[in-house]
């Protein structure tokens, strides 16, 4: 008898944590579902899983600010498995370092549409697919930088997302969603780069280790 695997949804899957988490959990027989915006990026997302000998992703290459695509991921989801067994939110906007009075409406649109807006959107269409889970989890990436000089485009867009993550994970506790709010360790990553462009990266968590202690939350 064949067990289905489990289904997980990973965004900001073409880079730096998402890619390893999406690639890990492959590894470990879930049908990962990968969105990000790059298509190259997933591309080779997938060739990495294929060489491991994981479960082959399905490629989700979209704009996550897109709520007509989210609705459509959604029902594709649904249609194909009619759950889904975890969701892992990586994705993330890095807007430039800035003071507060210099902080310009197209900047700030921006971080909060996608740090933002975007997560209410996220679970509002895959709430219905993790709640038809046996043991549905979710697991949220946080990163505050409360208080720091020239973050705070980063740090209220960012917070503000997870604010609606941890809203609705106490919303949701009484239907078994168990969700998880993780802050990894500093990794060499895209965003970490364009903060410390001059860091010594040696220091830093290897993505794919810290992709083992997200996973180890579920």
């Amino acid at each position: 008898m064949t067990t289905e695997p489990r289904i997980a949804l990973v965004t900001g899957a073409s880079r730096g944590l998402g890619f390893s988490v999406a690639r890990a959990l492959a590894g470990r027989g879930y049908q990962v579902w990968a969105l990000a915006r790059t298509q190259g990026a997933l591309e080779e997302l997938d060739d990495a899983i294929a060489a491991d000998g994981g479960l082959r992703p399905t490629l989700l290459p979209l704009d996550i600010t897109d709520d007509k695509a989210l609705e459509r991921m959604a029902e594709a989801v649904h249609q194909r498995h009619g759950r889904l067994d975890l969701l892992v939110h990586c994705a993330i906007h890095a807007p430039h370092l800035s003071p507060v009075t210099h902080l310009d409406v197209k900047t700030l649109d921006t971080a909060f549409a996608v740090n933002a807006r975007a997560v209410q959107k996220l679970l509002t269409v895959t709430d219905p697919l993790l709640g038809a889970a046996e043991v549905p989890a979710a697991i949220f990436v946080t990163d505050s930088q409360e208080g720091k000089a020239l973050w705070s485009p980063y740090h209220a867009t960012k917070e503000a997302g997870i604010a609606f993550a941890r809203a609705w994970a106490a919303e949701r506790e009484k239907a078994g969603i168990a969700a998880h709010f993780h802050h990894p360790a500093s990794m060499p990553t895209a965003t970490r780069a364009r903060f410390y462009p001059s860091e010594n990266r040696d220091a830093l968590m290897p993505c794919a280790e810290a992709a083992e202690k997200v996973l180890s939350l579920i």
